[in-house]
């Protein structure tokens, strides 16, 4: 006869000082692992509690650790305690040593959800950074991908292959923004020394995250600030002036910035308006063609403008006075994502969906629609 399993003990919520820990406990003996540790505080068993009652007392040897109770039912019942490190890892260790089988909140959404690709959308939600992008993933909880994907599997064995390419290219089209619903765009700021990147980071974000000095080659580090731009997650990074230099300091702070530069999603190139252009400044641009240029110090300038001979067109900004600064989070905007979904579109999340996607779109090139149903069926598409 084939035993059952063990009970699971997850942990539901994130660790954090001066919270509540949430810990289900699920399965058959379930409420016999923690009945086994757990003291009421009127001494009432908990076999005999009704159902969603909360129920007070302590979990562990005396003194033990405060807890509340509330059994779902004889196989589901939630433990909630203080938050932390320390109390979570004493009640998971307790429920262990009773034969529970621990796994993480993401392992038991998995299990509990039938759809993978819901379970994957709602595991995602948890890292979603702003409304927006976490409205993006709960169209996908609710369908959204599976319908999409079922629609191609329905082209592939109805019109054939050809019929789905333009369903798949249009799906594969999202990637830049299924990729970052759940990770900030990497934006690097960089330009020449003292052109006011500290100071244009510092008003982008709202708060004083860089250090400000009018003295070049200040900026050394890479230093970056989260934020959002047009409800999109962005993570903004300071970088140390690009010069050529015969400081080793500040040369490593250089080469730092060209590496970070290479990894970077858009790239803000920070010249001064005030400053004559020159040549370098046209190998900065030549450079980094698909940068986005801006003027910085207009309020050095006056009312001559910020247009130099040869200076390519950019937004024009004081940093200082916080002129320009939403235009240039608009330009920012469109840049990341020129066309947003739609609400309820279909937006795939995860790395391994667009690779299955890609595999899916060579299949149907060929042909093949067999091998293009199966790999469909690998991300929950059935």
């Amino acid at each position: 006869m084939t035993q059952p399993s063990p009970p699971i003990v997850a942990q539901l919520t994130p660790p954090g000082r001066g919270a509540v820990a949430t810990i289900l406990v699920e399965g058959p003996g379930a409420m016999a692992a923690v009945r086994a540790h757990f003291r009421a505080a009127g001494g009432r068993p908990l076999e005999g509690v009704p159902a969603d009652r909360l129920v007070f007392g302590r979990l562990g040897g005396e003194p033990g650790e405060e807890a509340v109770i509330r059994v779902r039912s004889d196989q589901a019942i939630e433990i909630h305690c203080h938050a932390g490190q320390a109390a979570p890892a004493m009640v998971r260790d307790l429920l262990v040593a009773q034969g529970c089988r621990p796994v993480t909140w993401q392992e038991r959404t998995a299990a509990a959800e039938p759809d993978p690709l819901r379970a994957a959308a709602l595991i995602a939600l948890a890292d979603a950074r702003t409304e927006r992008t976490a409205a993006i993933l709960l169209d996908q909880y609710q369908g959204a991908l599976g319908r999409a994907i079922r629609a191609v599997r329905e082209s592939i064995e109805r019109e054939g292959p050809a019929a789905a390419k333009e369903k798949i290219e249009a799906l594969l089209a999202r990637a830049d923004v299924g990729l970052h619903l759940t990770q900030p765009w990497r934006i690097v700021v960089a330009g020449p020394p003292n052109v006011g990147k500290s100071s244009l980071i510092n008003a982008l974000v709202g708060y004083p995250r860089a250090i400000v000095d009018p003295r070049a080659g200040t900026t050394r580090d890479v230093i970056s600030a989260t934020t959002a731009v047009d409800g999109w997650p962005v993570e903004f990074s300071d970088t140390a002036g690009l010069r050529r230099t015969g400081e080793p300091l500040e040369e490593a702070g250089v080469e730092l910035a060209r590496q970070r530069l290479s990894a970077a999603d858009r790239v803000v190139l920070v010249f001064d308006a005030s400053r004559p252009w020159t040549r370098d400044e046209d190998a900065l641009v030549a450079k980094w063609p698909g940068a986005m240029i801006v003027h910085n110090k207009i309020d050095l300038v006056g009312s001559a403008g910020v247009a130099e001979p040869g200076s390519p067109p950019g937004v024009a900004t004081s940093a200082l006075l916080g002129q320009g600064i939403e235009s240039l989070f608009a330009v920012i905007g469109r840049r990341l994502v020129p066309d947003p979904p739609p609400e309820g579109a279909a937006v795939p999340f995860l790395p391994r969906q667009f690779q299955c996607l890609r595999e899916v779109l060579s299949a149907v090139v060929v042909g093949n629609s067999s091998a293009a149903v199966k790999l469909l069926e690998t991300i929950g598409g059935h």
